[in-house]
C-alpha cells in the first residue's frame, strides 16, 4: 500500500507528463517518455552543469589556500536554499492541505501509511532539488582537488545529510504557509505579491550573482572564520565534504535528533492539520437595505471578481499593469540618464517622445485578460447565456475589466512622461492618446480572438490563460502592429512630419479598435450566443 500511494504522490507531482489538462485525456508512453527525458536534460543537464561549473570556478580557489571546507559549506547552503524553496510549497500542498486526504482517511488505510507516503514525497522533492547543487560540487571536488576513501564517503554522506536537513526544514516551512493559508482571508493577492517578491528576488540574486561570488572568494579567510564562529553546523557540513569522521559522526547525530523530533510532531499534529478547515469567524446579521446594480455593473463586477480570486489570471494576463507603473516610476527617476543617453544617437523631440509612446504601448501588451475571458466561462457558459442580459453586455463588461485594469496604469505612465520630459503640448496630446487608443484596440483585438478561437473544454485554467492560441496572438500581435507603425514612422521621419505621422497612427488605431468595438457587438455577440 506504501508503494502504491507513493506512486500516487510523484505522479500528483509530475501529473502534466501523463495527462493533457487541455485535450482532457492520457497521454502515450511515447509522450511519458520524451517528457521525462527533456525533464532530465533540463534538470541533470543545464541546472546541474550551472553549479558544476560555478563549483569550477570556487573549488581549486578555495582548495589551494586550504579552505575546502568553506567550498563545501558554501555549496551545502545552495543546496539547502534550492531544495527548501523547491519542495516547501509542494510540502504545503500534498503533506498538510490535500485535496483528496478526506478520501484517503476514509479508506481502510492506516494513518501512519498515508503520513509516510506523504514524507516520503516530500523527502524525494527536496533531495532531487538539493542533490542538483551539492552532486555537480561534490564530483568537482574529487576530480579537481583529491580522492580517497573517506572523501567518497563524506561526499555521499554530505549529499543524504542534505536531503534530510531539507527534508526538516520542508516540513517546517511547509507547515507554517500551511497554518498562515487557513488564517488569509485575501488568498489570491497573497499568492500575487509572494510570487513577485519570489521573481524580485530572484533576478536580485542573479544580477548580483557575479560581484557576490567575487567579493567571496576575494574574503575567503575573513568569511571562513566569521561562519565557523556564527554558523558552526555549516562548518560541520563543509568538514564532512572533506572526509572528517569526527564531523560526519556529530552531523549524522544531530540530524538523526532532528528527524526523529519532527516525525514525532507531525505525528501529533498530522490528523488535526489534514481535517482542519481554517479559522470560522461569526458574523453578525444587520438587517440592511440592498442597493440595486445595473445590469453592466453586476456583470462588470462579475468579471473583475473572477480576475482578483486568481493567482493564475492575474500573473499571467495583469503582470503589465504593475511593469506600467514601474515604468513610470522610472522615467520620473532616471529622466536627466535618459535624456543623456539618447542624446547621442536621437534628438529629444516628437521622435523621441513618440519612440517612449512606442515602448509604454509594448509594456501595455503584456496584459491580455480578455483573449482568455470567454475561454474561461468554461462549463459554465450556459449559466451567463441564460441570465436575462444580452451577449453583447457580457462581452462588453469583459472589455471592460482589460479597459480598467490596463488603462489606469497606462494613464499613470502617460503623465509620467509629460512630467519627466515636459514635452510640447502637441506631443502631449499624442502621448496620452496613442496609448490609450491602443489599450482600446488591444482589448476589443483580445476579444476577437478569443470569440474566433475559444477553449471551453479545459480541465485547468492554465489552459486558457497561459497556453491558448489567442493569448499568443493576441502578446505577440500587439507587439507586432507596435513595432511595424513605429518602426515605419522612425523610417519615414525625414518624408514626414512626426506630429503628421503621429496624428494618422492615431486615426489608425481608432478607426481599427471602432472596427473591432463593432465586430464584437454585433457578429461577436452571435458568435458568443451560439457556443
Amino acid at each position: 500500500m506504501l508503494k502504491t500511494l507513493v506512486k500516487k504522490q510523484l505522479m500528483e507531482i509530475f501529473r502534466s507528463w501523463f495527462y493533457n489538462s487541455k485535450k482532457n485525456k492520457k497521454r502515450s508512453a511515447e509522450t511519458v517518455i520524451a517528457f521525462a527525458v527533456l525533464f532530465v536534460l533540463l534538470m541533470a543537464g543545464v541546472m546541474g552543469g550551472m553549479f558544476a561549473l560555478l563549483s569550477l570556478v570556487m573549488c581549486e580557489t578555495l582548495a589551494e589556500v586550504g579552505m575546502s571546507w568553506f567550498y563545501f559549506a558554501l555549496m551545502s547552503l545552495l543546496a539547502v536554499l534550492l531544495g527548501a524553496f523547491g519542495s516547501v510549497f509542494n510540502t504545503y500542498s500534498s503533506l498538510y492541505l490535500a485535496k483528496d486526504n478526506d478520501l484517503l482517511l476514509s479508506l481502510p488505510i492506516p494513518v501512519r501509511t498515508i503520513m509516510a507516503a506523504r514524507l516520503l514525497g516530500v523527502y524525494l522533492m527536496g533531495l532531487m532539488y538539493s542533490a542538483i547543487v551539492i552532486i555537480p560540487a561534490v564530483i568537482v571536488y574529487w576530480i579537481t582537488v583529491s580522492v580517497s576513501p573517506a572523501e567518497i564517503f563524506g561526499g555521499v554522506l554530505l549529499t543524504f545529510l542534505l536531503s534530510v536537513f531539507v527534508f526538516v526544514l520542508s516540513c517546517l516551512l511547509g507547515w507554517i504557509v500551511a497554518k498562515i493559508s487557513l488564517k488569509l482571508k485575501h488568498k489570491s493577492f497573497v499568492t500575487v505579491l509572494a510570487s513577485l517578491l519570489g521573481i524580485g528576488a530572484y533576478y536580485f540574486f542573479y544580477f548580483k550573482a557575479q560581484t557576490l561570488l567575487g567579493e567571496v572568494l576575494e574574503n575567503a579567510l575573513v568569511y571562513g572564520q566569521k561562519i565557523k564562529a556564527a554558523a558552526y553546523p555549516l562548518y560541520l557540513f563543509g568538514r564532512i565534504g572533506e572526509g572528517k569522521i569526527p564531523a560526519m559522526i556529530g552531523a549524522t547525530v544531530v540530524m538523526a535528533v532532528l528527524t526523529a523530533v519532527t516525525l514525532g510532531c507531525i505525528s501529533r499534529s498530522f490528523i488535526g492539520m489534514i481535517t482542519s478547515s481554517g479559522k470560522t469567524v461569526r458574523i453578525k446579521y444587520k438587517e440592511r437595505t440592498a442597493k440595486e446594480k445595473g445590469l453592466y455593473r453586476a456583470l462588470f463586477g462579475k468579471e473583475l471578481g473572477r480576475f482578483t480570486a486568481s493567482p493564475n489570471y492575474m500573473l499571467n494576463c495583469g503582470l503589465g499593469s504593475l511593469f506600467l507603473v514601474g515604468t513610470g516610476v522610472f522615467l520620473i527617476v532616471k529622466a536627466s540618464w535618459i535624456q543623456l543617453t539618447v542624446a547621442s544617437f536621437l534628438d529629444q523631440g516628437s521622435v523621441f517622445i513618440a519612440g517612449i509612446a512606442g515602448c509604454i504601448c509594448l509594456v501595455c501588451a503584456m496584459n491580455d485578460m480578455a483573449a482568455a475571458s470567454v475561454s474561461l466561462e468554461g462549463k459554465n457558459l450556459w449559466i451567463v447565456q441564460s441570465l436575462p442580459v444580452s451577449p453583447r453586455q457580457v462581452l462588453m463588461a469583459k472589455a471592460g475589466v482589460q479597459l480598467l485594469v490596463t488603462g489606469v496604469p497606462t494613464a499613470f505612465a502617460c503623465i509620467c512622461v509629460l512630467i519627466a520630459f515636459r514635452p510640447s503640448i502637441l506631443s502631449g496630446i499624442f502621448v496620452l492618446m496613442i496609448p490609450l487608443l491602443y489599450v482600446v484596440l488591444l482589448t476589443f483585438f483580445d476579444l476577437f480572438l478569443n470569440l474566433r478561437f475559444p477553449n471551453l473544454t479545459w480541465t485547468s485554467e492554465i489552459g486558457p490563460i497561459k497556453q491558448s492560441l489567442p493569448v499568443t496572438l493576441g502578446i505577440f500581435g500587439g507587439w507586432g502592429y507596435v513595432l511595424l507603425l513605429f518602426g515605419g514612422g522612425y523610417l519615414m521621419r525625414n518624408l514626414l512630419a512626426v506630429e503628421v505621422y503621429l496624428a494618422l497612427v492615431c486615426v489608425v488605431t481608432a478607426g481599427l479598435a471602432a472596427v473591432l468595438y463593432r465586430w464584437v457587438g454585433t457578429k461577436g455577440a452571435r458568435i458568443f450566443a451560439g457556443l
